[in-house]
């Protein structure tokens, strides 16, 4: 369920917990157009009968990829309204303990811990997790920023 709020009302929002996505798929051919567009082509990614008999027994995906879906998910955590901006600003942390193999499923929780006001706007400071569904350990662990501009 997606949050809305206005620019103003952003401060309200310390401490709260976000929720989780839907789950979706990560599929092959993702893997595969990020290899393409990364140049990144390592057999454990886009070979599957190789990565059969590799470390993780099935192709996974590439860690920024994975990271890179926080994007659609974010759209589905929080919407913030009445605002002509906003801005990824970038991640403090981010550590990627366990792999996400082709045809899993997976979601992004996230909570809000901190709001800053800045120049124009509002500065928000999230720790997030992806999660893989069926697995205890997250795919991704992250603290990311974002910032919001009237």
């Amino acid at each position: 369920m997606t949050t809305t709020v206005s620019l103003h009302e952003l401060p309200s929002l310390m401490g709260v917990d976000l929720g989780f996505t839907e789950f979706r798929e990560v599929t092959q051919e993702q893997v595969n157009t990020f290899a393409d567009a990364t140049d990144d082509h390592q057999w454990i990614h886009t070979d599957p009968e190789r990565a059969k008999d590799g470390p993780f027994g099935a192709p996974i995906a590439h860690g920024y990829l994975t990271l890179a879906l926080v994007i659609p998910f974010w759209g589905e955590l929080l919407d913030v309204t009445g605002v002509g901006t906003k801005v990824n600003y970038g991640l403090d942390k981010v550590r990627f303990p366990a792999p996400v193999k082709v045809g899993s499923r997976i979601r992004m929780g996230a909570t809000v811990k901190d709001v800053t006001e800045i120049p124009g706007g509002a500065q928000i400071t999230i720790d997030g997790v992806i999660q893989v569904e069926g697995q205890d350990k997250p795919a991704v662990a992250l603290t990311g920023l974002y910032r919001f501009y009237s």
